[in-house]
């Protein structure tokens, strides 16, 4: 099989390097798959964080030096570097499934897709980014995508050895030129990025339309600004549908625990099924995932199974629901296709150039497979009142009505966020340095 021979070739050339560079520990089996979707036409809309009509968030970084020239679309190669497992029902599968997505509808054959699973230090110490990245050029990749935050090194170096090859380090800010940290230099790696802190804001309101006992749990993963951002942003929708939806005075409880990295590895993170044990025999009664992979579901449905009135709310996957539907309230979800697709065909068509981009819903349908990069599926787990109220609430994050991240809000530690009537600016919502007052849990843990 075509795919077979492609995931050896790779290999061969990374355990080449590893052998040279340094010894490697056990290893997870990398994996590439190369079978694509169907889908219709593309294109990709932006959001502001108060909802409303869709624009463009941040400006983009300006570019200079960024590589030109084109590609012949019959030699295309899109390269993509996968954080996680490739079918882990969550943001890796997610990542490739929307590069499937961009090499079919440029009417490409399989192979004009490279992949690598399973790259971070814990479960494949001997392999690094950059390495990856190069032995994916090697094979003719004309663009790469570094699909974690904890790929920033890799990205950068990357970036650096290859500068005329186009790149993508998503979730990060590099190329954001107003950003904390922009790297100018770095004229052919760009950013991009959901505005997922819509979908948060809708998975915390399902949670808090559904619960009984008033006490919602968050299964986070390691701590930075972005899951930060993605907590508070859950908190607030959890807040505001327990307070203008259901009408309730008593106070929502809200915990998180973060369990060390973006989904479990075995002797390195909490057990995160164990985690979600302790968030219901605390009284939790929805566990929100913050993780890649599905053991919030999972296990909450293992024990409504058993008897007990739970319901859980995935992340990353269109389809986690799958694996306990009839408690799932929904997921909050990446379709990475259409700014895949758009991102190959600048690279072909010669107009690729390094931008920061952080794009929001399309609010005439978040759930559009071709134009929207996040979207939320209810679940059925959701009861229809609720579903109801929930499209209510969608429509004024979509039309501007409602606005969360307006003050008065505090950090955790009681200082000032946003005073009253002031609203969060893209970089305020992008750098959050700490959780908001109301979510219980230690949320500055090193990331």
């Amino acid at each position: 099989m075509q795919s077979n021979k492609r995931r050896l070739s790779l290999l061969a050339g990374l355990l080449a390097f590893a052998l040279v560079a340094a010894a490697c520990g056990d290893e997870a089996d990398p994996t590439t798959t190369t079978t694509a979707p169907s889908g219709g036409d593309s294109s990709t809309t932006t959001a502001a964080p108060s909802g409303g009509d869709s624009t463009t968030t941040a400006a983009p970084a300006s570019t200079t030096a960024a590589p030109t020239g084109g590609v012949p679309l019959e030699d295309f190669k899109l390269g993509i570097l996968l954080v996680g497992p490739e079918f882990d029902q969550g943001y890796s599968q997610a990542h490739f499934e929307g590069a499937q997505y961009a090499i079919e509808k440029l009417g490409l054959p399989e192979d004009a897709l490279i992949s690598l699973d399973f790259i971070n230090p814990a479960d494949n110490p001997g392999l690094t980014p950059e390495s990856v990245a190069a032995d994916m050029i090697s094979q003719g990749a004309d663009l790469i995508i570094f699909n974690s935050d904890d790929m920033k090194d890799g990205a950068f170096a990357a970036a650096e050895q290859n500068p005329d090859v186009p790149m993508i380090w998503i979730s990060g800010d590099n190329a954001w030129a107003e950003g904390k940290a922009p790297r100018t230099d770095l004229a052919n790696l760009g950013n991009v990025f959901g505005q997922m802190i819509y979908g948060k804001m809708i998975a915390g309101c399902a949670a808090a339309l559904q619960t009984e006992t008033g006490q919602l749990a968050y299964l986070g993963p390691l701590t930075n600004d972005e899951t930060r951002r993605l907590v508070n942003s859950a908190y607030l929708g959890a807040k505001w549908c327990w307070e203008n939806v259901r009408g309730e005075t008593a106070e929502l409880e809200f915990k998180v625990t973060y369990i060390g990295f973006w989904f479990e590895i075995p002797g390195v993170t909490l057990d995160a099924t164990q985690v979600v044990n302790d968030f219901i025999d605390d009284g939790a009664d929805v566990v929100l995932s913050g993780i890649d992979t599905t053991q919030a579901l999972v296990r909450s449905g293992q024990r409504a199974d058993a008897g007990e009135n739970l319901f859980a709310v995935p992340y990353d996957y269109i389809d986690a629901c799958q694996e306990a539907p009839d408690i799932c309230l929904g997921v909050p979800y990446f379709n990475w296709g259409p700014a895949y697709l758009e991102l190959a065909q600048s690279v072909i068509d010669g107009t690729y150039s390094a931008d920061f981009q952080w794009l929001g819903p399309d609010w005439s349908d978040i759930n559009d497979p071709d134009s929207s990069i996040i979207g939320y599926a209810i679940g059925t787990g959701l009861t229809a009142e609720n579903a109801t109220a929930l499209d209510a609430f969608i429509n004024g994050l979509g039309d501007g009505s409602i606005n969360l991240y307006e003050g008065p809000l505090n950090w955790q530690d009681g200082s000032t966020f946003l005073a009253g009537g002031e609203t969060a600016s893209e970089f305020q919502i992008w750098y959050s340095e700490q959780c908001l007052e109301g979510v219980e849990g230690v949320c500055d843990l090193d990331s």
